[in-house]
């Protein structure tokens, strides 16, 4: 049996999700119903709801979205249908019948795609699919909610009568206004409408001269309004045809009422059907907002929460374009109890928060905003003591609420409670408050609860280390500038950097060395310990992070080569399809140019031909017969390769080019040659020794023989070594 208390409730905030929740549902039922989720007390209900909402995120990405279940309440016209011998108006029949067509319209959906929706579909499942209700509306009452002319066949007669009636009235009020016009009885507007009938404008000097009703006047008196007689007489026939309209149409919706009665407890199956599927979509929209998703739920006792975002804190941040620091938190068997330490606003608060309040709204049947790779089992109570606990209407202090509170988690804490303490311990003596905190610890752990606690309690946190199934956590501070860098490490206290951060808030150093002689050494010790310990975790932690980093371009790096390597490969079996195919119109040029030859000596065309269709077989049989898409495709790459080819062709004749270009431009200046030197020719390869110079003839020794060459021709390859 699931029991969680509106203190939890309200400590975790929970109302504002709900409200969320609430406006992203589109109808008023759905928004009400929205701000009444609760935990489910059975874990067969809590997935299929969570189930409902995952799929109808789902349908926010794929081709098959859901069609529209927005709905007007049917709430009166059910009323008024379950009293005996009443009748509905048109206006409450248009909105059953569109009620009834919208939830026929998503059953029938649900049905045809239950693949995609199958825990939708088991919901559509329970209600019963009738058109019934919508054909019996529609004969009687069209889209706009009047009622058609050929609802019965007395109404019918009854409008075609009063249509000719009041053809007659216009007519007989257009002629008296051209008559008395023309007599220049009328004022200029010549006509009005008093109480919803035409009237004609008579000057009050003329009203006498006017027969019919007279019907008012105007304020100043000087215009007097006059029914004409012959208009009169219609009216008072169109008066009895309205009368007689009204009585059919009350007949009718009399008879409407009885035929729809009997399905009364369809449509509230309807209206019923239609407002969860709206909450659904509500959480489904806010899911959306929140990066929201279903993560595993085990039987195994097990909360493992990665990249936790706490929602209200991640949709707040997101509007004011601020980051949201996720942590990641472990419960297990082997590990129940976490005790965070460390300084004030690093973020402890806002850790054990997040992890009560995703837990709720899990066991509350929404989607939470974690790693897909999270996990957690249901627990069946989860207890708070978070915030600030003065309780005005007891009058009791912070100490004795808390207390109080105590005493309810030590009745009803088990091993499948979630406990989650702020400052645990606050609020008395520290030495008696830390001894009377610390007891309480230990009875939660030995009742096997699951729990996170925030302290400054030397104490707790030892008892922290020393309890096998519990642990010390902390947020990282950074050492330096002491920022808080929000981010949970497990395993370690935290200190609470209560000199630092003061020395950093402007106060004297005289002061704080004051202090801390007035307290234990023992303690100031321990104290500086933890701080070291933590100032060391968090250079480890942007250690990690730069290395991180690094992995990460590393990684990119090797994909782009990988993909660089792609492109090589893919153009080298290009250029192989290509070589090939050149190699193979060679091979048939040569072939034709042979046959081409024993033509020339021969002259026998019979032979010519049976070579060359021999030759043209051959070929064909190495061909396979491609599709027009393939062909098409081969074409373009065969293109695409040519011009690739041809551009590469005409860069390296450029580039060819533009070197011979260079090097007549650059003359380098002529080394003086001697004898000894180690030579060659500017045009050549083969060094030789320069054995004589004679005028402009140099004698080069090439070792097997000797060479006599103008000296203009000679460059320098190595002077002779002194």
């Amino acid at each position: 049996m699931i029991s969680i208390t509106d203190k939890t409730l309200k400590d975790l905030e929970f109302n504002t999700v709900l409200e969320a929740v609430a406006t992203s549902c589109t109808t008023d039922n759905g928004k009400e119903k929205a701000m009444n989720i609760a935990p489910f007390k059975n874990r067969e209900d809590l997935m299929l709801s969570l189930q409902q909402t995952s799929e109808y995120v789902s349908s926010f990405d794929n081709n098959n979205a859901l069609p529209n279940h927005g709905f007007e309440a049917i709430a009166n016209e059910i009323k008024f249908l379950s009293i005996e011998d009443s009748y509905l108006e048109a206006a409450g029949f248009r909105k059953i019948s569109n009620i009834s067509e919208t939830s026929n319209t998503l059953i029938k959906f649900l049905e045809k795609f239950q693949d995609y929706y199958s825990s939708l579909y088991k919901r559509a499942n329970e209600v019963e699919y009738t058109k019934e209700i919508v054909k019996n509306i529609d004969k009687i009452i069209d889209k706009y909610g009047e009622i058609k002319d050929d609802a019965s066949p007395e109404l019918q007669n009854i409008r075609r009568e009063m249509n000719l009636v009041k053809s007659k009235i216009n007519q007989s009020f257009a002629m008296a206004l051209s008559q008395y016009n023309g007599l220049g009885y009328l004022d200029d507007i010549r006509e009005s409408v008093v109480e919803n009938r035409r009237v004609l404008a008579v000057l009050a000097m003329y009203r006498r001269k006017v027969k019919g009703s007279i019907l008012g006047s105007s304020k100043t008196g000087s215009i007097t309004y006059i029914e004409p007689e012959a208009t009169l007489r219609y009216s008072r026939e169109l008066n009895n045809y309205e009368y007689e309209e009204k009585e059919e149409i009350k007949r009718i919706l009399r008879q409407l009422s009885d035929v729809v009665r009997p399905y009364v407890p369809l449509l509230k199956d309807y209206q019923e059907f239609l407002t969860d599927i709206d909450i659904i979509s509500g959480k489904a929209k806010y899911a959306r907002r929140i990066n929201g998703i279903l993560p595993k739920i085990s039987n195994e006792k097990r909360l493992f929460f990665r990249e936790a975002y706490h929602p209200i804190l991640f949709l707040n941040n997101k509007q004011k374009s601020k980051p949201t620091f996720p942590q990641t938190i472990e419960l297990t068997q082997e590990n129940r109890i976490i005790v965070i330490s460390g300084p004030n606003a690093g973020g402890k608060s806002i850790t054990l928060k997040t992890i009560g309040l995703l837990q709720l709204m899990l066991q509350c049947g929404l989607l939470i905003p974690v790693h897909e790779r999270s996990e957690t089992f249901l627990f069946d109570r989860i207890m708070t003591d978070i915030g600030d606990n003065q309780s005005i209407e007891n009058h009791l202090s912070t100490y004795s609420y808390r207390l109080k509170n105590m005493n309810y988690f030590l009745r009803k804490c088990n091993e499948k409670t979630l406990f989650l303490i702020d400052e645990f311990g606050t609020g008395s003596d520290p030495e008696l408050g830390g001894a009377l905190a610390e007891t309480f610890l230990e009875e939660f752990y030995y009742r096997e609860a699951f729990g996170i606690i925030t302290t400054h309690y030397t104490n707790l946190k030892i008892l922290a280390n020393e309890l096998p199934f519990a642990t010390n956590a902390n947020m990282l501070f950074d050492e330096k500038s002491l920022e808080p860098m929000y981010k949970l490490i497990l395993g370690q206290a935290g200190s609470s950097f209560t000199f630092e951060v003061a020395q950093k808030n402007g106060i004297p150093f005289g002061l704080i060395n004051r202090a801390k002689k007035k307290i234990e050494k023992g303690k100031i010790r321990f104290d500086k310990t933890i701080a070291n310990l933590q100032k060391e975790r968090s250079k480890l932690e942007k250690t990690s992070q730069t290395l991180k980093e690094e992995e990460g371009k590393a990684r990119e790096e090797s994909k782009k080569m990988e993909s660089i390597n792609t492109k090589i490969q893919q153009k080298l079996e290009s250029y192989q399809e290509l070589y090939d195919a050149n190699q193979r119109l060679i091979y048939m040029g040569q072939k034709i140019d042979d046959i081409s030859e024993k033509y020339f000596n021969n002259k026998n065309k019979k032979e010519l031909i049976g070579e060359f269709l021999k030759m043209v077989e051959i070929e064909n049989s190495k061909r396979k017969k491609l599709t027009v898409k393939e062909q098409k495709a081969k074409e373009v790459v065969k293109k695409k390769v040519e011009i690739e080819v041809k551009e590469k062709v005409e860069e390296i004749r450029k580039e060819k080019k533009e070197k011979k270009l260079k090097e007549k431009t650059i003359v380098k200046p002529k080394a003086i040659l001697k004898i000894g030197d180690r030579v060659r020719m500017i045009d050549g390869k083969a060094v030789g020794t320069l054995d004589s110079i004679e005028k402009n003839k140099a004698t080069v020794n090439y070792g097997i023989f000797t060479s006599k060459v103008d000296i203009e021709s000679l460059e320098l390859v190595e002077a002779k070594k002194k």
